[in-house]
């Protein structure tokens, strides 16, 4: 049984961790309605839905981006795809981009298999799948998200 705590405890940042694109930013924050209390608080994310946001916001940060911060080697390169053709070159670019941030972040124990294929409906996506082995866990996580070629926003 995996210890929740030991993947940690943050806010809620994105709404949907199973379909989170490049395109849908998702917001500041969450808020949620305790039960408990009938009062709102902010929500928060535990266990592996917390590594889930952390590696999905981990992707969609540009590398270096919050290096003035004191993180020059957090997020990735998916970003220097944009406007680049859908085609075999690119998806093998855009898994060794996915490669080098799931090798950053220490929760992850081995990197089982990441796949990247052209979405069959819209040339202009690449999916994006992850199957990660995590610490404490005997259970895979997959990581599922989308990769918009295009800039702009959802549809």
């Amino acid at each position: 049984m995996i210890n929740p705590n030991r993947f940690g405890v943050d806010l809620r940042l994105l709404g949907d961790l199973q379909n989170q694109s490049d395109r849908n930013p998702g917001r500041d924050l969450s808020t949620v309605v305790r039960d408990a209390t009938r009062l709102t608080d902010l929500e928060t994310l535990a266990g592996t839905l917390n590594l889930q946001q952390a590696l999905l916001l981990r992707m969609r940060t540009r590398l270096g981006e919050l290096a003035p911060l004191g993180h020059p080697d957090y997020g990735s390169q998916l970003y220097t795809l944009i406007g680049e053709l859908n085609n075999d070159t690119n998806r093998n670019r855009a898994k060794l981009f996915v490669l080098q941030p799931l090798q950053q972040e220490p929760r992850i124990k081995t990197i089982q298999s990441v796949v990247v294929t052209q979405n069959p409906s819209d040339r202009t996506r690449m999916d994006i799948n992850a199957s990660l082995a995590v610490i404490d866990s005997d259970t895979l996580l997959n990581l599922v998200f989308p990769f918009f070629l295009e800039g702009g926003p959802a549809q």
